[in-house]
């Protein structure tokens, strides 16, 4: 293959997230999907992303994911040909973030891992769109398929994150960021900080959009990500 690509999903997200983008890229590139899961620290997902990958990369990072992209980026920046953001932001949690999720861990610890399930439902998936059984199964049985104790490991590794905002200096590669206007997670605010911090960024807002944006328009995602890394 003449290019790599490396995709990183976000919590409760597995592969499945970028399927449609690994079918539109076969034979194209060479497209490896990142576990999100093999470490409780973003540095410890991060270092194993890197032992893993190829020697140069373009990064695709959604939600958590991009937590790790930018510790990828300060392990090893000379690795990244070019970087794709969705979802995303650079901040670290707020307290009102870190309460929500210890709330979290207590349901998991208590049993009830299918109610944080149902509660993060709305926030990925926009209201217009809950309606759409396919849509909503997909996130259930990507939740299922991470589970209760993976899913404790994602949150103890996105608690304990850092603020990556005063390294975002620091990056450059070109950047891609791609956000969903209907996203109930990250923010308009989120993507101006990342594409004022970030030298050779670009923001390309998908109007009909959640937070979800590689399933939800996986046609629009296909263009924005193969364009960026030259497919």
């Amino acid at each position: 293959m003449a290019h790599d690509i490396v995709f990183i999903p976000s919590q409760l997200l597995t592969a499945d997230l970028w399927a449609p983008q690994v079918a539109a890229f076969k034979g194209k590139a060479g497209c490896t999907v990142a576990s999100n899961r093999s470490a409780d620290t973003i540095a410890g997902i991060a270092a194993a992303l890197l032992a893993a990958a190829p020697k140069t990369f373009s990064l695709c990072a959604h939600g958590m994911g991009g937590f790790v992209a930018f510790e990828v980026l300060r392990q090893a920046p000379e690795r990244v040909e070019k970087l794709i953001l969705i979802s995303t932001l650079a901040s670290a949690d707020t307290p009102a973030q870190t309460a929500r999720r210890m709330g979290y861990l207590k349901l998991v610890e208590a049993g009830d891992f299918a109610k944080v399930v149902e509660e993060r439902i709305p926030m990925m998936i926009p209201a217009e769109r809950r309606g759409d059984a396919a849509l909503v199964g997909l996130v259930r049985k990507m939740a299922a398929d991470t589970g209760p104790e993976a899913f404790l490991r994602q949150q103890k590794a996105i608690m304990g994150r850092i603020d990556s905002r005063p390294s975002l200096e620091n990056i450059r590669c070109p950047t891609l960021l791609i956000y969903g206007r209907f996203d109930g997670i990250s923010t308009l605010d989120h993507q101006q900080e990342m594409l004022t911090g970030i030298k050779n960024a670009k923001l390309e807002i998908v109007e009909d959009s959640g937070h979800l944006v590689p399933i939800e328009r996986p046609e629009k995602a296909n263009t924005l990500i193969g364009n960026w890394v030259g497919l």
